[in-house]
């Protein structure tokens, strides 16, 4: 039981640590430390630890996507196997080709844009997997 249960939980873990991130707590952080300077080594730093926690969430979806001793995939990975790859492709982006440079300021304008706009279709592509996942697990039971 547990373990079909288990990537749905993922998919959630995953949606719902952007959204917490994203947009709850790196905006406190700009609301509330001394300089943006502070704020946004701050954030830098939680944006990482986010990357890792997606990045993980996806590599254990994949895992699950095909039940042990199946040659087929999940019921759920059919549908969402596309979108899982492309968050975690972005995750994988915004830390190793944006974050640097945003860190470094340069035209930083520009980077952060950059980095905002993939943060916010990682954001939609994990809430369409979790969407999607939580409305075919409501209707097999």
């Amino acid at each position: 039981m547990w373990r079909s249960r288990l990537p749905l939980m993922l998919a959630g873990l995953w949606w719902g640590s952007l959204s917490t991130v994203g947009f709850w707590v790196v905006p406190m952080l700009f609301a509330h430390l001394a300089t943006p300077a502070v704020a946004g080594a701050m954030a830098a730093k939680l944006f990482a630890a986010q990357t890792w926690v997606g990045l993980g969430c996806g590599l254990l979806l994949l895992m699950l996507s095909r039940p042990r001793g199946e040659t087929t995939l999940a019921t759920w990975a059919k549908a969402n196997l596309g979108l899982v790859l492309a968050a975690m492709l972005l995750a994988l982006l915004s830390e190793f080709a944006v974050a640097p440079r945003i860190v470094a300021r340069d035209n930083l304008a520009l980077w952060h844009g950059v980095g905002t706009g993939l943060y916010a279709l990682q954001w939609l592509l994990t809430a369409a997997v979790f969407w999607r996942m939580a409305g075919s697990s409501h209707r097999t039971d």
